[in-house]
């Protein structure tokens, strides 16, 4: 898949608009948590200047304001943030439309200029055709650099294109790069699946089964997969309507000859709220719920992974967000961090958040900001957002 990208097209004195992902994690205080999808949206934007642009317009979301102005989603937080990694001034707007935006862009001295929060607008979501033509009178280039919302149909990420020459930013490209890698893999090629439920990760399973060696499967997914196999579960999560799919997945695992791994030891509690419960069991007594993999379990996946030259984690193998829960996740994240000669893509969500709890984001080949528009891209469907931008010639 090669698209136009941001490299191809003439910026000089041209006004640049951007659809970024910025929708940010905030504190009740309305201070970011997380920076980081901001941080990833600073090559395009440092590319765009240096080539001379007229004007970087910058647009994004915040949170889900259904269409009206939620005052603590307004996207302040956001260009204070801007600027101080920038080390430049940006023009923060109170809109994203309309006459009174036209003029406060022509009349501003600064290069950097921010919309308010699309989501303001039901129209955005909608993917209203007069609304995506309003954002695109505000400039001459359309660059789409926000990954995140790649999957979503909306004004500002699909239908904006029609209206504008449209290219990728630098964060679409490599997001493009490395998710890619995890569809045409080196082999051996080992998917690590964890997470809360099988129907989430149905379509990757079904997409990359013929392309795996080994599919390890941790979090509460794997009590659902154990319980098809007749394994006693406890009171761990089990998707009771999803035993025979999980029985269909090992099954076509075998005939594929595909290593479906699953944990054979477990931490377990008496209930989520009493830590001083827990222990280490190798078979779930029927009044315990299972909360992470057991050592031996971290062992096993250790051993199951190391001789991998792709691999592909979606998903934590425990409810890493407890603390008392944390561990094996933990360690299996620190263990791919430190793997070498392996291309180690981290497909967003709670995974990516694990990967930064835990210290090894910078040590992975790469952790996709888009969690949605990660698990679609996986699933071997096509992205409305990267779909409308043409093809390199």
């Amino acid at each position: 898949m090669s698209k136009v990208s941001i490299k191809d097209m003439d910026l000089k004195n041209k006004k640049v608009i951007v659809r970024v992902d910025f929708n940010v994690p905030l504190d009740e205080k309305n201070r970011i948590t997380d920076d980081a999808r901001i941080r990833e949206a600073l090559p395009t934007i440092k590319y765009i200047l240096d080539k001379g642009a007229k004007k970087v317009i910058l647009m994004s979301h915040l949170g889900r304001p259904q269409g009206k102005v939620v005052e603590s989603m307004r996207l302040w937080p956001v260009a204070k943030r801007l600027e101080e990694l920038l080390k430049i001034e940006v023009e923060k707007l109170n809109d994203c439309k309309g006459e009174e935006v036209k003029r406060a862009i022509e009349k501003t001295d600064k290069r950097v200029i921010l919309l308010e929060n699309l989501r303001f607008y039901k129209e955005e979501e909608e993917g209203n055709e007069n609304f995506a033509k309003e954002l695109a009178s505000l400039a001459e280039v359309y660059v789409n650099d926000a990954f995140g919302t790649a999957h979503r149909a909306h004004a500002s990420t699909t239908i904006i294109a029609k209206f504008l020459p449209s290219c990728i930013g630098f964060l679409m490209e490599k997001e493009i790069k490395f998710l890619s890698q995890a569809l045409s893999p080196q082999r051996p090629y080992v998917i690590l699946l964890g997470g809360a439920k099988v129907s989430d990760k149905i379509g990757v399973v079904n997409n990359l089964i013929d392309k795996a060696d080994k599919i390890i499967i941790g979090g509460a997914m794997a009590y659902t997969f154990l319980k098809s196999k007749g394994i006693p579960t406890g009171k761990s999560k089990v998707e009771e309507d999803k035993l025979s799919l999980a029985k269909e997945i090992i099954s076509a695992a075998l005939r594929k000859n595909v290593k479906i791994v699953l944990p054979i030891d477990h931490i377990v509690v008496d209930g989520i709220d009493k830590p001083q419960t827990k222990i280490v069991v190798e078979d779930i007594p029927w009044e315990k719920i299972a909360v992470d993999i057991g050592p031996k379990t971290v062992n096993l996946f250790k051993q199951e992974l190391k001789e991998a030259k792709t691999i592909l984690w979606n998903g934590p193998v425990g409810i890493f967000e407890n603390p008392n829960y944390a561990e094996g996740t933990k360690e299996i994240a620190k263990f791919l961090g430190e793997l070498k000669g392996a291309i180690t893509i981290v497909g967003g969500g709670d995974s990516a958040s694990a990967a930064k709890e835990f210290g090894v984001v910078d040590k992975l080949s790469h952790v996709s900001t888009g969690g949605g528009a990660s698990l679609e891209f996986l699933e071997g469907k096509e992205l409305p957002g990267i779909a409308v931008i043409p093809e390199e010639r």
